[in-house]
């Protein structure tokens, strides 16, 4: 049905390959490209032995509009999946638009010198992809992704209203290191050592790192503490679902984590400037992801599970409810199947159901569209299809 073209050779790229060649009626022509050629390559030989599946190769480097559209107009493709780092966001969308190619992501944009999240750059884009017939999927992972999904479904089957939006994200997976990230370290540790913030009444609250948390149980898992922080896809749900009164996010960090976070963050390894060292000059949080484990190295010997959902609380025919939908996901069997830990799976697959809908004409329409903005049904049923099944608690104790 369709040219696809797959821009990142990390865990998630890893478990798009595997998705995308598993689904081949789908994806008839597949691309895997990435700055270092010999990791698409090892990956395509890996797909080829668990599908059957041949996935052409490329070097690329994604922060390079010239050297994108060069390979755009090689391959062209009909849809590119960016899987790559956030800073690359935007010249992937600029090659799109040069190429008549159309787009998806996992996360939103960030500039490279500053850790902040916004989907302002974006949404920029909404007239040029518009003008150009070109779709642009964004935030189409887990969270920013599923959790939007789940929202909407949730908004257009049991609530007349949604008042009150608790995302909550746990891995309760347990990898043997002693610190890793569970994704590109960089990009994580940016994530989490940020301020917190959340909407409520109308405005943006901010707090302190790690300020608010408590314990939340987790189905299949127990409880686990659980820190308030800033997640992208709350910008996107708060402008689309206006009869929000409180969005917040919720994620779990064990004692540990957060004890060698705290050293990270005291000695100046999570610094994003550069500094000087043996008369050259190097950004310290690049540093510490060259020797902390590569998330994609974790999957063998990861045991647990992920739990992440919605918990929402709102009005229906008059009467107060509240809706509780969520996934669990064992690292080990993404490994079994991918070859990825889970955490890679759980983006992978939506990224993937994501570029289904495109293909089949689900989510296909001129513009800039986070994914809450499309019909949930179908990506929904899909969910359950391709290893993400779902479940769902009615008016049960939301504990927040």
């Amino acid at each position: 049905m369709g040219k696809v073209l797959i821009i990142g050779a990390g865990g998630v790229g890893t478990v798009v390959a595997n998705k995308v060649a598993q689904n081949s009626k789908i994806f008839t022509d597949i691309m895997l490209a990435s700055r270092t050629k010999s990791k698409c390559d090892a990956i395509a030989a890996d797909v080829k032995k668990r599908t059957g599946v041949s996935i052409k190769t490329a070097q690329v480097d994604a922060d390079s509009v010239a050297e994108l559209t060069e390979l755009f107009k090689t391959f062209k493709p009909e849809l590119v999946i960016n899987v790559a780092l956030p800073y690359q966001d935007l010249s992937i969308m600029d090659a799109c638009l040069e190429c008549g190619v159309n787009y998806l992501d996992t996360a939103n944009y960030e500039p490279l010198d500053e850790a902040k999240f916004e989907y302002k750059w974006q949404w920029a884009y909404q007239d040029r992809f518009k003008k150009a017939g070109l779709t642009a999927i964004l935030g189409c992972g887990f969270d920013p992704g599923v959790t939007s999904v789940f929202t909407a479904y949730a908004a257009k089957h049991h609530f007349d209203e949604i008042h009150y939006l608790d995302i909550v994200d746990c891995n309760a997976g347990d990898h043997g290191k002693a610190f890793a990230t569970n994704f590109n370290p960089e990009i994580n540790i940016r994530e989490v050592t940020q301020k917190g913030k959340y909407w409520e009444n109308g405005k943006w609250i901010e707090t302190e790192p790690h300020e608010i948390h408590k314990p939340l149980n987790y189905p299949g898992i127990g409880p686990k503490e659980s820190y308030l922080i800033y997640h992208e896809e709350l910008e996107s749900l708060v402008k689309n679902l206006p009869t929000l009164k409180r969005a917040r996010f919720w994620m779990t960090f064990g004692q540990e984590y957060l004890t060698h976070l705290r050293v990270i963050q005291n000695i100046g390894m999570a610094r994003i400037d550069e500094v000087e060292f043996n008369g050259q000059k190097i950004v310290p949080i690049q540093f510490l992801k060259a020797v902390l484990p590569n998330p994609g190295d974790l999957g063998e010997n990861y045991t647990g599970e992920t739990s992440i959902g919605c918990r929402i609380r709102g009005i229906k025919d008059g009467k107060e409810r509240s809706y509780y939908v969520y996934n669990n996901c064992s690292h080990k069997a993404a490994y079994e199947e991918t070859g990825a830990q889970g955490v890679s799976y759980t983006t992978g697959v939506p990224a993937t159901i994501g570029a289904m809908m495109f293909f089949t004409g689900a989510w296909r329409k001129a513009g800039v569209w986070n994914v809450e903005e499309f019909n949930p049904d179908p990506f929904m049923e899909e969910l359950n299809r391709q290893g993400l099944p779902w479940h769902e608690i009615f008016d049960g104790d939301l504990e927040v």
